[in-house]
């Protein structure tokens, strides 16, 4: 337990330290974010914004990991570090397009697509053929497990991480919003890992928890750096491949609560608009701007959010405490 604590003191520390190093950086790089033109107008305020700062808490995470080896027994860690590294390269090359280019848009949606797939692909088969993964499916609350036909439970798998992740990436759309909600799902793996004794699994989520408060420092409103795809795409990797890594897939209902309101929010309000020939079942979707143009504030945003997957994670660790019983 105190061995955790450091990992996170630690790496709060060390996210600080390489946010005050690669702020001006950024700057320099003149990487700054536009604003499009739909979303709500007090935004454009933020246009010029640094983005790639997730390569904060990327690189803390990379070191603790890396510190932490010469000790582990059980590298899947890894595995999960890598799939994360991957989305974030993804979302890296996103941000950097928008950057040279000067626009909103990065990669097409096919582009990102086709790579998120493939990245999931590679995970899951790295996992399978190490024994680091089965096809059972463990039922949080009713202490249940079963298995899947492996097909089954590779288009299942694929079709959870790619939501996932862009479902993470959809709600960085706030200041501060993508790390405060995420921060309470680190703690609870850096928790359930534990529980589980896969101890040295514990060490990138505990990791993230350290860097993702560190760099709510740069991120609280008003912002003076956004994580950028590169981040949010990150978080988005490791969330889901802490969930398969530690065989409880379907506890991503619960602990990622909110990034799937925020996904449903966007398609009920395409299909609302659609359907209906122009009008709109939220003032502004994800539904963090509907609430941002109903005169909630940032911060009271980000707090309520963060609060809500907070109890969440909680419900969940009820939900699955009859494999640590």
């Amino acid at each position: 337990m105190l061995s955790v604590l450091l990992m996170v003191v630690c790496s709060c520390a060390l996210t600080g330290v390489i946010g005050w190093f690669l702020l001006p950086v950024l700057r320099a790089l003149k990487a700054g974010q536009s604003i499009r033109e739909v979303g709500p107008t007090w935004h454009n305020s933020k246009a010029g914004t640094p983005m790639m700062g997730g390569l904060m808490f990327i690189f803390s995470s990379v070191i603790i990991l890396l510190a932490n080896s010469f000790r582990m027994e059980d590298y899947s860690v890894f595995f999960v570090l890598i799939l994360a590294l991957c989305f974030g390269f993804i979302g890296f090359l996103d941000d950097f397009t928008k950057a040279k280019y000067k626009r909103n848009l990065g990669l097409t949606s096919l582009q990102k697509a086709m790579l998120q797939m493939a990245v999931s692909a590679l995970f899951l088969y790295v996992m399978f053929r190490t024994g680091s993964m089965r096809t059972e499916l463990y039922i949080p609350f009713a202490d249940l497990s079963f298995s899947l036909h492996p097909m089954v439970y590779v288009f299942f798998s694929m079709f959870v991480m790619v939501g996932c992740v862009n479902a993470v990436n959809l709600t960085d759309g706030v200041d501060g919003l993508c790390a405060s909600v995420t921060l309470p799902v680190m703690v609870f793996f850096t928790a359930a890992a534990m529980a589980l004794g896969k101890y040295d699994l514990a060490v990138l989520p505990a990791s993230l928890v350290g860097g993702l408060a560190a760099y709510l420092v740069y991120n609280w409103h008003p912002a003076k750096v956004f994580m950028g795809d590169t981040g949010s795409l990150f978080l988005g990797g490791a969330v889901c491949a802490l969930a398969f890594a530690l065989e409880m897939p379907l506890i991503l209902i619960l602990v990622g609560f909110v990034y799937i309101v925020e996904t449903l929010s966007v398609i009920l309000q395409v299909t609302y608009f659609k359907a209906t020939h122009g009008k709109r079942l939220f003032k502004m979707a994800p539904i963090h701007h509907h609430f941002e143009m109903s005169g909630w504030k940032e911060e009271i945003i980000c707090l309520s959010f963060a609060g809500v997957t907070a109890l969440l994670c909680l419900l969940a660790w009820f939900g699955i405490s009859g494999l640590f019983a």
